[in-house]
């Protein structure tokens, strides 16, 4: 093929084919079009339910991309050597890709562009990935927002081009480079038995998202404001799970709100305001990317929080087994589903670090092994947000009640009965799933009598207060 012409497209998460600004720019060099996915070392860092998920949608690409004539070459290795290898082999003069924004991606990216600019080749990453770019959304002072409230009013007026077609055609080669089975890569292998649990609830693909959307808008979106707090009910978009791995756009789910808000819905503006706190995570996360790895605030440092994970609080926690009851039932619905009600995320959070008082980090790294949706930045700043320790945070004295929130949001225990099968005479076909889907080294059984709270609520809110009394910054 070196005597041939193409252009690549690189595949990262924007697992879709409908505004994609790299596949469009790629087309529109006419010449062949080679998609490719690539296993370099940061999709081997994945959690397990992350990867999984990601092989689940890599799967449905190949077939929409198959259904165009085209298809999915699949490749492992460093990503500057395969990408390098594949242009000379192709004759490609072009690589387009849609940015990443966190560090690691970043550096990756500025190698792979170098390297293929000193062979002749243009390396373009392009946004599709979010909203606005990081860098274009500046205070008046010239700086980067720390507080959610402005930036959402910096923004809200912005026009938003309108969203790209799906590409008529998508020119294929005469001869496909060599490629790997993408089955054999074995991405979902550390779900075990796990996956044909979450494969139940997984929505996978492009097609799947935007029909998420459209019920959403149709029917859900009008009291959302309401709805989107109690995880009982089907009251939250779910697109949490596609926006991940780029199955459908931001630009495509603003669209679709701004519409559904200029239709006189009523919860549409919140809508709108959640997709806008994901690109508020984005922001902090280019402009401060400590936010990964360490206390956004600096002076969280010296705070007393527990790191050992082996201790038996800390395993309660991930076993969903604390003995309070709002905690245990999100916690489960993310090992059946693979994702978690965002009102549960941040009771669970707050019982970790406050009423635990464990550190974020070990919640982090647990849901970054645990949920399809997982996202680096907003997981990121959601579990700095709960602890006290990250931008716009919610104080450290702010202490989540887990009972009197189940009250709240869950006044008939909709929710508890669905997720907790523990002393109930007929539980929930979900509620015993939890059983089918953890691993059989936790040896827990639907008959085991429901445990008694680690820590109760009023114990540990003391706790917390005081060990935030008596800190020494």
């Amino acid at each position: 093929m070196s005597d041939k012409t193409a252009a690549i497209w690189w595949v990262r998460k924007d697992l879709r084919l409908s505004d994609n600004p790299a596949l469009t720019a790629a087309v529109e060099c006419g010449v062949p079009v080679i998609p490719v996915f690539i296993r370099d070392w940061q999709v081997d860092a994945l959690g397990a339910a992350p990867k999984w998920r990601l092989e689940q949608g890599l799967h449905q690409l190949d077939k929409s991309l198959r259904d165009k004539g085209s298809r999915l070459t699949v490749l492992s290795g460093p990503s500057k050597e395969v990408l390098t290898d594949l242009a000379k082999e192709t004759g490609a003069k072009e690589v387009h890709w849609n940015r990443t924004y966190d560090p690691e991606g970043v550096e990756r990216d500025t190698a792979v562009k170098s390297s293929l600019e000193d062979m002749g080749v243009k390396g373009q990453g392009h946004a599709g990935h979010l909203l606005f770019e990081p860098w274009t959304v500046e205070t008046k002072q010239g700086g980067y927002y720390k507080v959610y409230t402005p930036f959402w009013r910096a923004v809200k007026s912005n026009d938003i081009s309108e969203a790209l077609s799906t590409p008529g055609k998508i020119p294929a080669p005469d001869q496909w480079p060599d490629s790997q089975d993408l089955s054999e890569l074995q991405l979902g292998k550390a779900m075990y038995r796990g996956a044909d649990v979450v494969a139940r609830f997984a929505r996978v693909g492009e097609s799947a998202a935007h029909s998420r959307l459209g019920a959403f808008v149709a029917s859900i979106i009008e009291g959302y404001d309401e709805t989107r707090d109690l995880p009982w009910k089907d009251g939250t978009s779910n697109l949490s799970e596609n926006l991940a791995l780029g199955e459908i756009s931001p630009r495509q789910c603003w669209h679709a709100g701004f519409r559904a808000r200029e239709d006189g819905k009523a919860g549409a503006e919140t809508f709108l305001k959640e997709l806008v706190w994901r690109e508020f995570a984005y922001h902090l996360m280019w402009h401060t990317p400590q936010i990964l790895t360490e206390n956004w605030k600096s002076d969280w440092d010296a705070f007393p929080w527990n790191t050992d994970e082996r201790k038996a609080e800390v395993q309660a926690w991930k076993h969903g087994r604390t003995g309070i009851q709002f905690v245990d039932a999100a916690l489960r619905e993310m090992y059946v589903t693979g994702r978690m009600h965002n009102r549960g995320r941040m009771i669970v959070a707050s019982y970790l670090c406050k009423h635990l008082m464990c550190h974020w980090k070990i919640g982090l790294k647990w849901f970054e092994d645990c949920l399809i949706d997982w996202d680096p930045a907003s997981n990121a700043m959601g579990w700095q947000w709960s602890a006290g320790s990250g931008p716009d945070a919610t104080p450290y004295f702010r202490v989540f009640n887990p009972v009197t929130q189940l009250e709240k949001f869950d006044k008939d225990r909709k929710y508890v009965k669905r997720w907790i099968a523990e002393g109930r005479k007929n539980p929930h076909e979900d509620a015993l799933a939890y059983f089918d889907a953890i691993p059989k080294t936790w040896g827990l059984s639907p008959d085991d009598n429901y445990p008694d709270p680690v820590v109760t609520a009023d114990k540990g809110r003391q706790r917390a207060l005081d060990a935030y009394e008596n800190r020494d910054f």
